[in-house]
């Protein structure tokens, strides 16, 4: 280059420097608590989520794992660009060896080629998990050199193939490549800088990873110094739309050492810092961070799903459970045992006769008379009706719909899911729930004792009046003297016990009646208030348990994502 052409070249790369970002330190162990957050957030939507939008994320979690465990004492920058660009030149002209194939014929560079400047420890390992083959490895390091290298060690500079090139698999290899380095160097030239496959597949790409990336102009010394400004002001323009506003961009001719100085003193200062690949992981991570946002948006509810909708749940759950029949049961068993305890004695065995109840649908709560082996796990309550299997469904959707209000997709699905995922398991959970239920018809009121004392008294009363008047009759009847009953004022006391007995059992059956249907109905708001509590307890562990698991599910990955956002 001309000197002219020199200090026109210097002016622009000290304007460009000026211009360069101000790139903020990565602290290490903040990167890897957003990396740990990233984790949770996967774990957290695993199952929910579909794996194809997940597949950037696990790949970033593994790849700065991998990267992490490498060495940090290396940074490795490749040189990417089109056919013709001269980043094969640049990459010799670097390492001040001729090293990677320069040519004119398409596709020139098939494979990555990789310099190392200083020392190999670690290096080795980091090709390795890079996949730059044994033989395209190459050592910076000679004795000619003295100090003249030592601001590049640690540098590992690949040579990357042409992402135009015409085989395709030479495309994937750059996009895999690309996929791990530290920074990005992309080679331009003035032909084709403004080609619009490197800008919208490549550059546009990159826009998350600003503080990893380069640009440079090569072949700088083809355009007239008059030139060279306007082409890098749109150059720069075009970068600016790309989203990769403040990159340095810096003018190179690969044939002349001094048009490599910018180049290289960037090169130097990214090996000092030693934070190339922090950004680059911590770029990987916005990146993965800003695809996921979508899937995350509202606060979830801090509590179990509204009372309204598990209320609907549990009357739906009620209706399927057969509360109303068995609370029915109830209250004719209540009625069906207190007459049989509180009735006149005689009549107390023809009545036990007639089926309890809660006996017909092998309900528990069973008659404290009856045999332990009539209390049974299975029910024999009706199968809910097709209206009451209808309701029953619509009350679990309305609790999904409800708790999965405002979420973004896929997690109302998700919510739906879960809601539904157990129904199958409904009926029998219930009838198990229904008969486990203590309806609070195994203890016999005290009441009932004393009612029945009384009415085997008035009872035992009238059959001495009657055996009395009996006894009058045979006496009169074989010829003997009649006998002499004591009276109750003109009244025979046989004719007072007897119809006073009569008279008093149908008095204490009168206002007992009353009462018995009082507490048959007391009895039977009781139990389905034990039912309703019941069923609800199914309702909770089939239907809300699950739905308020995916929402818990949904606020972890809310919060990991978050904090995997904060840098």
């Amino acid at each position: 280059m001309s000197a002219s052409k020199d200090g026109t070249v210097g002016n622009i790369v000290g304007r460009m420097r000026e211009a360069m970002r101000g790139e903020q330190r990565v602290d290490p162990d903040t990167l890897i608590e957003r990396l740990t957050a990233i984790q949770r957030f996967l774990g957290a939507v695993d199952g929910h989520v579909p794996d194809a939008q997940l597949v950037a994320a696990h790949t970033v979690v593994e790849r700065a794992g991998d990267r992490l465990a490498l060495s940090g004492r290396h940074t490795v920058v490749a040189l990417a660009g089109a056919t013709g660009s001269g980043k094969s030149s640049l990459f010799n002209s670097l390492a001040r060896l001729d090293l990677s194939p320069v040519g004119v014929r398409r596709p020139t560079t098939g494979v990555a080629h990789a310099c190392v400047w200083g020392p190999l420890d670690g290096a080795v390992r980091l090709l390795d998990w890079v996949g730059v083959l044994p033989r395209h490895r190459f050592v910076r390091e000679s004795p000619l050199d003295a100090d003249d290298e030592s601001n590049l060690h640690g540098l590992v500079l690949l040579d990357l193939p042409d992402f135009d090139s015409v085989q395709h698999g030479h495309r994937l290899e750059v996009d895999r490549l690309l996929g791990l380095v530290d920074l990005v160097v992309w080679v331009v030239d003035p032909q084709k800088y403004a080609d619009r496959v490197i800008h919208t597949s490549y550059l546009r790409e990159f826009h998350r990873h600003k503080d990893v990336t380069v640009v440079v102009l090569n072949q700088a010394d083809r355009l007239h110094p008059t030139e060279l400004p306007k082409v890098l002001d749109d150059l720069r323009r075009l970068l600016d739309a790309d989203g990769l506003g403040g990159v340095p961009l810096l003018p190179t001719v690969a044939v002349d050492p001094n048009g490599l100085e910018g180049l290289r003193t960037e090169l130097e200062r990214t090996v000092a810092e030693r934070q190339a690949a922090l950004r680059r992981l911590s770029g990987d991570v916005d990146a993965v961070v800003a695809d996921l946002e979508p899937l995350v948006g509202p606060e979830p509810p801090r509590a179990r799903p509204g009372d309204a909708s598990a209320q609907e749940l549990t009357r739906a759950l009620a209706g399927a459970a057969g509360v109303p029949t068995v609370a029915a049961a109830v209250e004719g068993a209540y009625r069906h045992r207190a007459v049989s305890n509180t009735g006149w004695p005689l009549l107390r065995s023809w009545r036990k006769l007639r089926p309890d109840p809660l006996r017909r649908l092998h309900l528990p709560g069973r008659d404290p008379d009856a045999p332990a082996e009539s209390l049974v796990a299975a029910t024999s309550v009706p199968d809910p009706t097709a209206a009451q299997r209808s309701a029953l469904t619509l009350a679990i959707r309305a609790v999904a719909e409800r708790s999965g209000s405002g979420l973004p997709a896929p997690w109302p699905t998700a919510v739906t899911a879960a809601a539904r995922a157990r129904q199958a398991d409904l009926p029998g959970a219930l009838d198990h729930a229904v008969a486990a239920t203590d309806l609070g018809m195994d203890r016999r009121p005290g009441w009932w004792r004393v009612v029945g004392v009384l009415q085997w008294v008035v009872t035992l009363a009238a059959l001495a009046g009657l055996v009395w008047l009996l006894l009058g009759y045979a006496v009169r009847l074989l010829g003997l003297p009649p006998l002499e009953h004591p009276t109750l004022g003109v009244v025979p006391w046989p004719t007072v016990l007897l119809l006073g007995g009569l008279l008093a059992g149908l008095l204490a059956a009168a206002v007992t009646r009353p009462v018995v249907g009082w507490a048959a109905r007391r009895a039977r708001r009781r139990a389905e208030e034990r039912l309703l509590t019941s069923v609800g307890s199914v309702g909770e562990k089939y239907v809300l348990d699950p739905v308020w698991a995916v929402l818990a599910r949904y606020g972890t990955a809310r919060d990991a994502l978050r904090e995997a956002g904060r840098r």
